[in-house]
This record gives C-alpha cells, structure tokens and sequence, in this order.
C-alpha cells in the first residue's frame, strides 16, 4: 500500500502591511513570494522613501509578534513565514529623522503667477472657459443671480409686512409650532437674505439676540431665534405656558 503524500503550497502573493521608522503611516500592499529580500527592499523605496541600502527589516505577525529580521538579501521573500496581514517594519540607517518625510513646511512649493497660468493651453481654467463650465457659464450664472434676487424680493415682501413688536407664531417644519414676540425685521451679517429676530414666549431659541458677536435685540438667554419670513404668522396670539420653568 502506497503512502500518501501531502504537498503544502502557498499562494504566490502576500499581503503585507508596511511600517517604516520614519513615518507613522501604514500601508497595505501585494508582493510575490518569488522575490528575493533584495528586490523588495527596491520596491520598499518608492513606499516609505528610504534608500534600499539603508534599511533593516524587521517581520511581526498578523498580531503584531515580532518574529525576526529579515537580513538575507538573497533569501526569497517566500522564505520567511510571511502571510497575509504580516507586518514589515522598515528601520531607515540612513540618519533621517522621525517625520522629516511629513513635515510639508519643508516642500518646496512650486507657485505660478496668474498671468502665466493664463497663458497655458492645458490649463482647467482654460477647459471650463472653453466649454463654459462653472463659473464661465455666463447663462447659468445670470440665471442663479436672478433666481436668488427673486427670492430676496419675495423675502423682502414678505417681511415688510411683519413689524417689530408683532405677536407671532412660528412654524418649521420638524418642530413644535412656538409663539413669541418680533423683535427685529430686516438683513443680517450672518446670512443673506431677510430675517425675522424673535423673542420666545419660553427657552426655546438659541441666543440672547446676539449672533456671532453682533447685537440685533435683547432678550433672556436661550429665548432669541432668527428665522425666515415664511415661517412667521403675525395675528392676535397670547402667550403659551409650555410648564418648561415650573418647578418640582
């Protein structure tokens, strides 16, 4: 009766997570096993920088284990256990120094006037100007211009028929509808458009009338709110007790 024979063969590609010494990066790259240790510290260059010549390898597990240098140039990298998810940290001899390669303050930066950038021929600029994307389509540009224009006019109407000192309602769509008082009525620095500034009836605002440092009214904190005109309904509305200040 003939023994069997059992034959264990690896896939002929790894992947390897790459470490360096130099950087706090880690990549995740495919190797052939075929390879001998020497070419793949060659393809290790164009991944953490360091110069083939200056590295020493170190090999951990899949669990981080280390297991031991890899320091047979001519050794194949299928010689060593090597398996998917293994860790190969690459120690730089050369004298650079930790996240040097990272430091971009040290890149020299290459900056071209805007007169010559106008003059190249294969420029984006040049593409969107050509084909009249973005902001070179005077069409589409003109037409958003008078879209927002339009709804300023509508926001503008709408708001000169809300008076500061108007009881109001107040409702949003997703929200509670809220009763208050107006306080202010115009545009604001913090967004286009016309605004309705109220003061709620109970703590259910943002503000004290103050947005981003400027001061359009006055109020309780957390009882100012800002919303749009369309959301505003002036009428004889008294005010609500939403038990939010009662104590126990």
């Amino acid at each position: 009766m003939e023994a069997n024979t059992y034959q264990v063969v690896s896939p002929a590609v790894v992947n390897l997570r790459i470490g360096s010494s130099l950087t706090s990066f880690i990549s995740e790259k495919r190797f052939n096993r075929g390879i001998t240790v020497s070419e793949f510290k060659c393809k290790l260059e164009l991944i953490v920088g360091s110069p083939a010549s200056s590295m020493e390898l170190e090999l951990f597990n899949a669990d981080d284990k280390f297991i031991g240098l890899m320091d047979k140039d001519d050794a194949l990298l299928g010689s060593y256990p090597v398996d998917d998810r293994c860790r190969i940290h690459v120690i730089d001899k050369s004298g650079v120094k930790m996240g040097e390669y990272e430091d971009v303050s040290k890149v020299i930066k290459y900056e071209m006037s805007n007169e010559a950038y106008e003059k190249r021929t294969d420029s984006a600029r040049l593409f969107l100007k050509r084909n009249k994307l973005g902001l070179h389509n005077e069409e589409q540009r003109a037409k958003e211009e008078l879209e927002m224009e339009q709804k300023r006019q509508e926001e503008k109407a709408l708001a000169d028929g809300i008076l500061v000192g108007s009881r109001c309602e107040v409702i949003i769509s997703g929200q509670p509808t809220k009763r208050g008082t107006v306080m202010y009525v115009g545009e604001t620095e913090f967004k286009p458009g016309y605004w309705i500034g109220l003061k709620y009836d109970e703590p259910l605002g943002k503000h004290d009338g103050s947005v981003n440092g400027k001061r359009y009214f006055e109020c309780q904190s957390k009882y100012g709110a800002f919303v749009k005109p369309q959301s505003v309904t002036v009428g004889d509305y008294p005010e609500e007790d939403y038990g939010l200040n009662d104590e126990i």
